[in-house]
């Protein structure tokens, strides 16, 4: 019995610590098995920038599915705009696939006082320290909270609000 409890823990400890890239490809496998066309191009698309990224030396593969995302979703927002409305959901879709790899974001209330954090850290004291402040808080954010957000939360509080 003790023998089977420590295989099912590291095949539980191995499932957990597998990279994004490779839980794409496993999904991207199921998808096929399932027939789910729409799903398995999102998938290639999505392990093909990942590996990419992993060739070209990257390491943050988080940063690649934000990249990603937000290219589909300002190309989504194009076609919208251009009356391609299919194609617009065709790219609203793979923000939701991609979304299922991101960490979950960082909330209001977290964010808000990570900010606070770097700007006693940095010191900083008025919109002039923004870089300043925002070199101190993203490494703290880790891709749990989009850069504009941070970047928004920064000028606010150093303008005097919150």
């Amino acid at each position: 019995m003790s023998l089977l409890a420590a295989v099912i823990g590291a095949v539980t400890l191995e499932a957990m610590s597998a990279s994004i890239l490779e839980r794409v490809q496993a999904d991207t496998r199921d998808a096929m098995k399932a027939g789910e066309r729409d799903r398995v191009v999102a998938l290639r698309m999505l392990t093909d920038a990942l590996q990419k990224d992993l060739k070209g030396g990257g390491t943050d593969e988080v940063a690649v599915l934000r990249r990603e995302r937000k290219r589909r979703v300002e190309a989504a927002q194009a076609y919208r705009e251009g009356g391609s409305g299919e194609r617009a959901a065709s790219e609203e879709a793979e923000v939701t696939e991609i979304e299922r790899y991101l960490p979950a974001e960082m909330s209001d209330e977290d964010l808000s006082t990570m900010v606070e954090s770097a700007i006693v850290e940095s010191g900083g004291s008025g919109p002039a320290d923004m870089g300043k402040v925002m070199s101190a808080v993203m490494p703290k954010v880790a891709g749990r909270a989009d850069g504009k957000r941070v970047s928004a939360a920064v000028r606010e509080r150093l303008a005097g609000g919150g």
